[in-house]
């Protein structure tokens, strides 16, 4: 038996998950300490007659499929829709109901929505825990808590680096969420995107009242010399009509010249256009593994919201 399982329960003092700033820094550590213990013990049966209810009204191919492996890793079970149209709701269904009757069926939901504050509604249609895995351009807090695991695990700490976040910071939601969990580790922020995708003002108005210090940039190079970590993003195309990135906002293999031998490129993936693909065969590419901690890191969310730890 492991020292995870000798400890006494630790389960976090919030009933759902929607947003990150529903976590404190201590809820914040001790998802990430109990998802470094899950990368060396998996204790196979700890969600044993769990359900998972995995509910995507948007697509979804890692956050859905990492939900539902580390759920089945923890010996739970899972159930949901991949697709609206799978579902009641194209015979005309409230969203309201669905929640409902899925509340019903199952002992925790993670949700996917379109519609910003969708997840935070379906809080008061169940009983049952909430996780938001998206809602609309507004927020993404487990992508989030893996980011910041994959950071500290590549960095060996999160406080006081220096963290560049580039493409689309308007309309990108793990931006969103990132940015404000960063705020808790006294990190040097650099924005940088095209002026039509600036960060949204009441996302800088909370840093700013966070005391964080940050830039806003239109040029890629302008910061990288600087970075510990770079956090690219890609168009959130569906949210908008057609826009372009500027060039000066895409990663070439030539800006990787002159950075710190330490940097590490993340995206939340999927990607497009944004990170030149010979990028994947450096040292700096961080990405698929930072794809890969999303298992341990959402074990750790389930294990803690069920109360089984």
């Amino acid at each position: 038996m492991t020292l995870l399982l000798q400890e006494p329960k630790q389960s976090l003092n919030l009933s759902n998950l929607i947003s990150i700033s529903d976590l404190s820094k201590e809820d914040m550590e001790k998802i990430l300490d109990t998802a470094k213990n899950f990368e060396s013990h998996t204790p196979l049966d700890l969600l044993k007659g769990v359900i998972l209810a995995s509910c995507f009204f948007e697509p979804s191919t890692r956050t859905r499929l990492s939900f539902e492996t580390a759920m089945l890793r923890l010996g739970g079970s899972c159930i949901g829709f991949s697709e609206v149209a799978s579902t009641s709701l194209k015979k005309g269904e409230s969203f309201s109901d669905t929640i409902r009757v899925i509340g019903s069926y199952a002992d925790l939901i993670v949700l996917r929505h379109p519609l910003e504050g969708s997840a935070r509604l379906a809080t008061y249609l169940t009983t049952k825990p909430i996780i938001n895995a998206g809602d609309g351009a507004n927020q993404h807090p487990t992508q989030t808590l893996l980011d910041l695991f994959t950071i500290k695990k590549c960095q060996g700490k999160l406080d006081g680096l220096h963290i560049v976040l580039a493409g689309d910071l308007k309309f990108g939601r793990t931006v969103h969420s990132l940015s404000l969990a960063l705020a808790h580790y006294g990190v040097r922020i650099y924005f940088v995107s095209p002026h039509s995708l600036s960060l949204p003002e009441s996302i800088q108005h909370q840093l700013r009242r966070k005391g964080v210090k940050f830039s806003f940039h239109s040029s890629l190079k302008e910061v990288l010399p600087k970075a510990d970590i770079l956090y690219m993003t890609r168009l959130q195309k569906e949210r908008f009509g057609e826009i372009s990135l500027e060039n000066s906002c895409l990663l070439k293999q030539e800006h990787l010249k002159g950075v710190k031998p330490n940097l590490k490129i993340l995206h939340p993936l999927p990607r497009n256009e944004e990170i030149e693909r010979s990028i994947d065969q450096t040292p700096f590419a961080g990405y698929f593994q930072q794809a890969a901690d999303a298992i341990v890191v959402r074990m750790a969310i389930l294990a803690l919201l069920s109360g089984k730890l």
